[in-house]
């Protein structure tokens, strides 16, 4: 197999994989059944995504905002309170469907079912969002993704993103993580079946400086141990 029918391959995978996933997704998030790794450590992460929380509300999303990769729609329901129109794109019928029926969802969103990889925005932006979408993009497809952000935004249009650090405790009980500079990794559900996934894990500097090698300006900071959240735009000529 070639690696571009090898990298192909695993992103129908990885679509595969969310799609089974959709209904225990938010146990991750959550800190419920595989995910629960002691009172402790979840108050650590608790407090960490509300440290991104505020974060992304200091930002300020507003106007016609974008969310890539939006999922269950944890993060859809805090862009609502700030958006002009919402735009939620994701992969997944099964994830759209929960991000819809959602409590206190957005009900001006309009859902998008599209692999992001094949996928061109019809609109212009004034925010484009996307939470722990870009440690699944394969390192060769990642100048590609950031032109596809590129297109998306409007004159003066910002990007906000958070993600993961490599952390062991950030995963099920029963999932290793391998070495930080690994790419791909294996994920079981709950009823035991496997998949393999990309999973890159950005050092917040060196992310910055190639993103400002694509003409990006981004300010990223990390939390103590699970997150990193970058705001930013396209550099001013």
């Amino acid at each position: 197999m070639t690696a571009a029918a090898e990298s192909t391959s695993l992103l129908r995978q990885q679509i595969d994989y969310y799609r089974a996933r959709a209904a225990e997704y938010d146990q991750w998030w959550l800190r419920e059944g595989r995910y629960d790794r002691s009172p402790e450590l979840n108050a650590q992460w608790f407090a960490e995504a509300d440290e991104m929380a505020a974060a992304l509300s200091a930002f300020q999303p507003a106007g016609r905002i974008l969310e890539l990769a939006c999922g269950t729609g944890l993060w859809t329901r805090r862009l609502r309170p700030f958006a002009a129109t919402l735009t939620a794109v994701d992969a997944s019928p099964e994830m759209l469907a929960l991000n819809a029926a959602r409590p206190g969802g957005p009900p001006q969103a309009r859902y998008i079912e599209a692999d992001l990889f094949n996928w061109q925005p019809d609109g212009l932006y004034d925010t484009v969002f996307f939470s722990f979408w870009l440690s699944h993009v394969p390192p060769e497809r990642f100048d590609a993704f950031w032109s596809m952000v590129r297109s998306c935004l409007a004159p003066g249009g910002r990007v906000f993103f958070v993600d993961s650090l490599h952390e062991p405790t950030s995963t099920a009980v029963d999932h290793r993580l391998l070495r930080p500079e690994a790419t791909v990794l294996s994920r079981r559900l709950n009823d035991g079946r496997g998949f393999q996934i990309y999973k890159v894990f950005h050092d917040p500097a060196e992310l910055a400086g190639r993103l400002r090698g694509l003409g990006w300006e981004f300010e990223i900071r990390r939390t103590a141990h699970y997150f990193l959240h970058a705001s930013g735009g396209l550099l001013s000529l």
